[in-house]
């Protein structure tokens, strides 16, 4: 049994398609057991997310199972197979399990580093125990991701990572607007802005009086509105795709004690004019922030001064040739990973790929050594039929062999046969542990005649 992983994320579709496949949890279970009702898919766990739909299945066979695992797809999201298929991600074998144990440490969230994931792995394979849906093979692989994922958050900074580039990105914004000053920021009216609350932040960094614009109002949009709290900024506009997590966003901004309010995403030009910096992490795939809002946002600000754009989308959600506008600045998630101040981060992102490939390895050993309990088994059987049919040819020829002595005589011929099977038994568990040990079944079958039954051959 193999895993075969197929699945959509922020990584490989645009936001649209990723809202068409969302599986909610009332449709998640009802989509599970469709699929192992079928004859392809022995077991199957959906991992959903704001930002992913994986299904993780346990198959024998490959393209039949990812016929029926695209095609529920497409019917669960209204879209041509054609057209989901060129969004979708397939992992199959070791590579799926590398991708869950990526998933589970935060490696592939669009905040590197997010514990909720782990949390929403642990819920999908829950809910596809509570309906007979995962069996020994996608508990293994759940558990172990869940085990990898606890050990990196555990042992590696990776928590502060996605963090890190956020503030870094807010602190280069701040130093560039308020090297530029030459006098207090106005609010837009020509009247000096609130100076906000006061904090331990160094004067270079400080925020105070300043307006943002935050596109995005996923877990990265989360970070920087709190991270412009902290920073002192006099007010942040909000808008997203989904009018209703921009205005979740603000109202927690609010609650915090900041300034905020949620706005039509077709009115950016407009809420950019009146700002110092935009922040945008979409998610989305192409650009978002055009050439064109820029002109018209630059065009309405009169002398308000420098624009600081930090782009932390991927792909990028800012069209590259804004960069090229005066008065305008674009920090990119690329620059801002290479900057001294996140390289900490780097290495705790390094630190954790390790930890990855090294549970990997020890998962695939395990799995290689699992698959072939079976044929151990069948060959220890295979040493007690060779006992029972010696002993019933030995009590044909001495039907008056005393019960003490037969027994006897029984136990030694088991300890013989155990003691010859032991050595190749513990050499065959070591050698299907190795990259090539799939092949070493073939030879134990062959070698040992498992096919064969013994009383056809002892006739």
């Amino acid at each position: 049994m193999s895993i075969l992983l197929v699945g959509v994320s922020h990584h490989s579709a645009p936001v649209a398609l990723l809202e068409a496949v969302a599986v909610s949890e009332v449709d998640r279970d009802a989509l599970t057991e469709e699929l192992i009702a079928g004859e392809n898919v022995d077991e199957a766990m959906i991992v959903t997310t704001c930002n992913r739909v994986e299904v993780y299945s346990a198959v024998d066979a490959f393209h039949p199972a990812l016929d029926d695992v695209v095609t529920l797809l497409s019917r669960h999201s209204g879209l041509p197979v054609d057209e989901l298929s060129r969004h979708l991600y397939v992992r199959y074998s070791e590579s799926a399990a590398e991708h869950l144990f990526s998933v589970a440490s935060g490696l592939d969230s669009m905040v590197v580093g997010e514990q909720q994931i782990i949390g929403q792995i642990r819920t999908a394979y829950q809910s596809a125990s509570e309906i007979g849906a995962a069996g020994t093979t996608l508990h293994r692989l759940a558990q172990q991701a869940l085990h990898v994922g606890k050990r990196v958050h555990t042992e590696t900074g990776i928590d502060s990572a996605g963090a890190s580039v956020v503030s870094v990105a807010l602190d280069r914004a701040a130093e560039i607007l308020n090297a530029s000053a030459a006098e207090p920021a106005t609010d837009g009216t020509g009247a000096a802005a609130d100076a906000g609350p006061a904090t331990d932040t160094p004067a270079s960094r400080r925020l105070d009086g300043r307006r943002a614009v935050v596109l995005g109002a996923g877990a990265m949009g989360g970070l920087a509105v709190a991270h412009l709290g902290r920073g002192g900024i006099s007010h942040i506009d909000i808008t997203n795709r989904t009018p209703e997590r921009a205005d979740r966003l603000s109202e927690i901004a609010r609650d915090s004690g900041t300034p905020a309010a949620a706005f039509p995403l077709e009115e950016l030009a407009s809420a950019v004019a009146r700002a110092d910096i935009l922040f945008t992490c979409t998610g989305a795939v192409g650009t978002v922030v055009t050439l064109g809002d820029i002109h018209t946002a630059l065009a309405r600000r009169a002398d308000r001064g420098p624009l600081v754009i930090c782009d932390l989308g991927m792909p990028r959600d800012v069209d590259p040739a804004v960069a090229g506008l005066p008065g305008v600045t674009v920090l990119g998630i690329e620059a801002l990973k290479a900057d001294p101040a996140t390289s900490s981060a780097a290495a705790d992102a390094d630190a954790a790929r390790t930890i990855v490939d090294a549970e990997l390895t020890s998962y695939v050993q395990a799995e290689r050594m699992a698959g072939v309990g079976p044929l151990i088994g069948q060959l220890r059987g295979r040493g007690g039929q060779v006992v029972a049919a010696e002993m019933r040819r030995l009590e044909s020829r001495l039907p008056d062999l005393d019960d003490k002595v037969r027994d006897e005589v029984a136990n030694t011929v088991r300890r013989v046969v155990d003691k010859l099977l032991h050595p190749p038994t513990v050499r065959f568990k070591e050698l299907a542990a190795q990259p090539d040990g799939e092949n070493y079944a073939a030879v134990v079958r062959t070698l040992f005649d498992l096919d064969r039954d013994v009383d056809e051959e002892a006739s």
